[in-house]
């Protein structure tokens, strides 16, 4: 009875921990701050993702040039 104790603390405490970290994954990306606590994550286990992330991040960094008076 002590091993399925303990074999269940074990998995309670590993679905905590995981469920606690798609909790803080879902919260940053809904803040926008995504990027900067998922890049990380993203960078070892998913490089797509975090080049995809660097490409969207720069074109929103490039402004689009506003018009001038003289446009018609």
């Amino acid at each position: 009875m002590d091993g399925f104790l303990t074999f269940l603390v074990i998995v309670a405490v590993f679905a905590a921990i995981l469920g606690g970290m798609a909790w803080i994954a879902a919260r940053a990306r809904r803040r926008g701050i995504g990027d900067s606590i998922t890049g990380p994550w993203d960078e070892i286990w998913h490089p797509t993702a975090h080049q995809a992330h660097i490409e969207i991040r720069e074109q929103e960094e490039r402004a689009t040039p506003r018009p001038s008076a003289d446009d018609k």
